[in-house]
């Protein structure tokens, strides 16, 4: 364990003393791992850092698995002086302030969006336990339900599920059905956005004849907002009085922000996360039930994929309707066996893959990374980390990608600042 701990998080953190800590010595009955992303001049990660230091004293005083969990902070601070005093506040220990490629690892690696942001990890082999710890902290203030891992879905969801005609169905009545669990709330402009959208995808798919239903996870702030924006839905809704339930979805899924869309195939396992998207890209729900596909086009719809973590984007010269087919068939094999490599793990994928044409879209793109006019393009971006990774050769051959991709996941590239 002490191996893939010092390969996660290197062989020395420092805590609010100044002092080292040997990462080996954290404790051989570790078995949870939370690291806190957060910064001091956040408003939110300050008021959390007062919860989660009252729930660490209260976990290691009181609990029988005190010597299984411990925290890591991983900063996005930019002075170190603000850092090292916020670092005082905590009783765990952090990566260096300067080990700044580390922490854009791990923001990449765990899918980070937003601060404050608790994920519990296997700490013998880093898998997602629990990618929402915020939840934990205010729903189990005594840690009782270490160490907080998923329940199957049927298992959280389980209850009475309402409809808007004001009847009740239990939620047994989703066995055997493909599943969306939908995260959203009134008084966000994107989600009733997506809603009107949502309506019309899930009539389309039912009078397809599939069987397909919704449960509304709602973050409305009145029961009043709540009952409001449900009566424009023809699904399912937890019941709003329902507090702990909806919480419970929260933390299953790791909801960082809404709309969120959460695909399920009829076991309750998770199709995609970015049903959202899915949806907004197949209007006519062609693609249903929207199994990730290993290479999208990149539009203004799925474009905020590119904020989610590294993206290979291959640019060519491509304007019409199927002029991007040969691109994709070009780095399809490599996303596949990328995709297939991280599945077999239970991980997920470290990169996505986009093909991009002459178009509005493709042109913002390279003006906000800098990239060279040059088509084709083989690039790698990550936004999160403001870097960028240039392969501008005249021909682009699987053999190259595939070369390109491999020395990626190396880190045998050398960034460019974007």
């Amino acid at each position: 364990m002490s191996e893939f701990l010092v390969n996660l998080l290197g062989e020395r953190l420092v805590n609010g003393e100044k002092a080292e800590v040997d990462v080996h010595a954290l404790g051989s009955k570790l078995s949870l791992l939370g690291l806190y992303f957060g910064c001091s001049l956040n408003g939110p990660c300050k008021q959390f850092n007062a919860s989660l230091c009252e729930f660490y004293s209260k976990f290691k005083k009181s609990s029988e698995h005190k010597d299984k969990l411990e925290i890591v902070f991983i900063s996005s601070d930019q002075d170190q002086k603000q850092w090292q005093d916020f670092l005082q506040e905590m009783q765990w220990p952090a990566l260096p302030f300067k080990d700044r490629h580390k922490k854009m690892k791990l923001w990449n690696k765990y899918k980070v969006t937003s601060i404050p942001s608790l994920v519990f990890i296997d700490a013998a082999t880093g898998k997602v336990v629990c990618r929402n710890g915020l939840l934990v902290v205010r729903d189990d203030p005594k840690g009782l339900e270490f160490p907080w891992g998923p329940k199957p879905f049927a298992e959280v969801v389980a209850g009475p599920l309402l409809r808007n005609n004001r009847q009740t169905a239990d939620s047994g009545a989703l066995e055997g059905s493909f599943v969306g669990v939908y995260f959203s709330a009134h008084w966000c402009p994107p989600c009733r956005s997506l809603t009107r959208v949502l309506v019309e995808s899930y009539r389309k798919v039912k009078e397809a004849g599939h069987k397909f239903e919704i449960v509304f996870v709602s973050a409305d702030r009145s029961e009043e907002s709540f009952t409001q924006y449900f009566s424009e839905m023809p699904w399912l809704a937890v019941p709003y009085t329902d507090e702990a339930r909806r919480s419970r979805l929260n933390r299953l899924y790791g909801i960082q922000g809404i709309p969120t869309l959460i695909l399920l195939d009829t076991e309750g396992h998770m199709i995609t996360r970015q049903g959202r998207v899915e949806i907004l890209n197949d209007p006519d729900c062609r693609l249903f039930p929207w199994h990730p596909r290993p290479v999208l086009e990149l539009s203004e719809s799925n474009a905020v994929q590119l904020h989610e973590g590294p993206c290979l984007v291959l640019f060519v010269d491509a304007e019409e309707e199927g002029e991007l087919e040969p691109a994709k068939e070009l780095i399809q094999p490599i996303a596949e066996k990328i995709m297939a490599k991280y599945k077999a793990k239970e991980e997920e994928t470290p990169l996505l893959f986009f093909v991009a044409g002459e178009d509005d879209m493709s042109d913002s793109l390279r003006d906000y990374t800098n990239l060279p006019e040059a088509a084709p393009l083989l690039t790698i971006l990550d936004m999160s980390a403001r870097a960028k990774y240039v392969k501008d050769v005249e021909e682009i051959t699987p053999a190259v990608v595939e070369q390109f991709v491999n020395d990626f996941l190396a880190e045998k590239l050398k960034p460019e600042p974007i």
